[in-house]
């Protein structure tokens, strides 16, 4: 049996977690926003590279955090989780997913 204290989580259980992190800006978690670019997952650490909707976001510090405190609650206790701000490839609309276009009407 896996020891739980260790286990790391799964891609899936980053991205569940990610979704309660909302850009109040525009009222959508960041994963339907499409500003997770990747996550990596290793032994004791958790890396994700995200973006903001533009560089000169105001809210770019507060939603970073509380990306790395959603998945600080789900990771074991002694894992790393590093969260960087990555502005390559520039976001735009077509990065979103057919959630978030329908909810702001452009699909």
């Amino acid at each position: 049996m896996a020891d739980q204290s260790t286990d790391m989580p799964t891609e899936e259980a980053i991205r569940a977690a990610l979704r309660s992190v909302i850009d109040p800006e525009v009222g959508m978690n960041v994963v339907d926003l499409g500003l997770v670019y990747g996550i990596e997952i290793a032994p004791g650490r958790v890396r994700v590279n995200m973006t903001m909707t533009t560089p000169a976001c105001p809210m770019g510090a507060m939603i970073t955090e509380d990306a790395r405190e959603a998945i600080r609650d789900i990771a074991p206790e002694a894992a790393e989780v590093d969260v960087q701000l990555v502005w390559d490839p520039p976001w735009d609309s077509s990065m979103m997913s057919e959630y978030a276009k329908q909810r702001f009407g452009w699909s």
